[in-house]
């Protein structure tokens, strides 16, 4: 991984699913929806003062949506922040910054 470029593409883990967990409520407010299905499938993920995490979800159906989550260096004691999220992506729409 180049300094400050994302990592490459990766399977979803117990860890990111709880990062989605996290700020699922978050995108509902914003989407003024509720989500039945609220699945992380695959991630990137970016060191910056922190870490970055681009996080594909699938929300039903054929449905995906991705997921721009910051998370603060542990000393800092901030919660999570959803930065940005993308709508209407498909299974096979790469993750990429944004």
């Amino acid at each position: 991984m180049m300094l400050g470029g994302t990592s490459a593409t990766k399977p979803a883990t117990a860890e990111i699913q709880e990062i989605v967990d996290k700020v699922k409520a978050q995108v509902e407010e914003k989407e003024n929806k509720t989500f039945q299905v609220f699945k992380a499938v695959e991630y990137k993920s970016q060191v910056v003062a922190g870490t970055n995490y681009f996080i594909k979800v699938h929300v039903g159906n054929e449905n995906f949506m991705h997921l721009n989550v910051h998370e603060s260096l542990p000393h800092e004691k901030k919660p999570l922040t959803l930065s940005n999220y993308q709508t209407n992506k498909t299974k096979h729409d790469e993750l990429t910054y944004f």
